[in-house]
């Protein structure tokens, strides 16, 4: 017995020290991903062609030395590939590997999800001192690395997604597509959920909020490039703040969860509605229960909650810390103290981490 429990032993600390390994080279494929990312190694390969680290050092204005490192680890680690060219290695971006890292259009769009990282690995020191204390670390503190990771990350769902998405629940899609139907994206950062909602819905009236100035000024930038300038007005404001004004919807892209006082933002909403208004908030599709262990999308939720959206509720306080894994009988909960009657989790599926609840009073 016991040498079947110690050769038992050996292997789960086997693999738990595989299991740390593991993520230790994800880790490091992920800092490298993001200097290839930010010093424009990557799309230089795409737009450009295969390099010598000289040759990329040339046409990015960096460094010959530490292009070749970088050169290196990434065709070692398989993300780049290598050409013999008399000798002379070259590197070349893979058309997949391309998709993935440099096309903010399309769906598989994950590249700035190390930006987001990096953003909050930069703030590990800060985040030391407020799991010490209870404090936070704030979006503003985060920076323009997470600021624009969040927006680039979700553009092409709300690009390609969302308007089948709201076209697909019939009472919904009736009352968005109401001739002078006012609508108010609140938590709308960059604006790319507004923007969409605009093409989608050209006679609507139209108005998104956000406590992140930034965030309205990449909003209104964002817009104006699509030709929209015209149509959305942006608004700095704390969503709390919402006027009264009889919307027909009031929608909350992925930002509920982060929101230091969510039930006295929806409580606006519910106020701000007109008399068949509803309130529509997306986000995260985690498990309607804790269970562990937990399957990829719990782990990479609590990852987010740990370094970005739990510290950043915490800075501003009093907060009711919610984090990112905001489950389901959470929500409902926030709902019904903020004087809603019903949620509904709407027929909206397969849109990448997230679902989609509809709150009526």
């Amino acid at each position: 017995m016991t040498a079947i429990s110690d050769t038992t032993h050996e292997r789960d600390v086997a693999a738990a020290a595989q299991r740390l390994l593991d993520a230790a080279l994800g880790a490091a494929d992920l800092l490298a991903v993001f200097l290839g990312d930010r010093l424009g190694w990557y799309t230089d390969l795409r737009d450009n062609g295969p390099a010598t680290p000289g040759e990329l050092a040339s046409r990015t204005s960096t460094s010959e030395r530490y292009a070749r490192e970088w050169l290196e680890q990434q065709a070692v680690t398989g993300l780049l590939a290598v050409e013999d060219d008399g000798g002379e290695r070259r590197y070349r971006l893979p058309a997949a590997a391309a998709e993935v890292l440099t096309d903010p259009h399309s769906l598989s769009y994950v590249g700035p999800l190390a930006r987001m990282l990096a953003a909050s690995a930069m703030q590990l020191p800060a985040l030391l001192d407020a799991y010490r204390t209870g404090g936070g670390v704030s979006w503003a503190q985060l920076g323009d690395h997470a600021r624009e990771s969040q927006a680039d990350m979700n553009r092409p769902w709300y690009e390609h997604a969302l308007a089948p998405a709201l076209a697909g629940v019939g009472p919904l899609h009736a009352r968005l597509s109401r001739p002078g139907a006012r609508i108010a994206d609140v938590g709308c950062g960059a604006g790319w959920s507004t923007i969409a909602l605009a093409r989608a819905y050209p006679d609507a009236v139209i108005e998104g909020f956000d406590v992140d100035a930034p965030s309205i000024a990449l909003a209104r930038s964002n817009a104006t490039a699509a030709g929209l300038a015209d149509r959305l007005r942006f608004t700095v404001l704390d969503g709390a703040e919402l006027p009264a004004q009889g919307l027909d919807v009031v929608f909350l892209f992925e930002c509920l969860h982060d929101m230091p006082r969510p039930v006295e933002v929806l409580r606006a909403a519910h106020d701000a509605l007109g008399e068949d208004g509803t309130v529509v908030v997306m986000d995260e599709a985690v498990a309607e229960h804790f269970t562990a262990p937990g399957d990829e999308l719990e782990r990479l939720m609590y990852g987010f909650s740990l370094l970005v959206c739990l510290p950043d509720g915490m800075a501003h306080p009093p907060s009711a810390g919610t984090g990112t894994v905001l489950r389901p009988g959470v929500l409902e909960r926030y709902a019904r103290e903020a004087g809603f009657t019903r949620v509904d989790v709407l027929p909206v599926e397969e849109f990448g981490f997230w679902r989609f609840y509809e709150l009526t009073r």
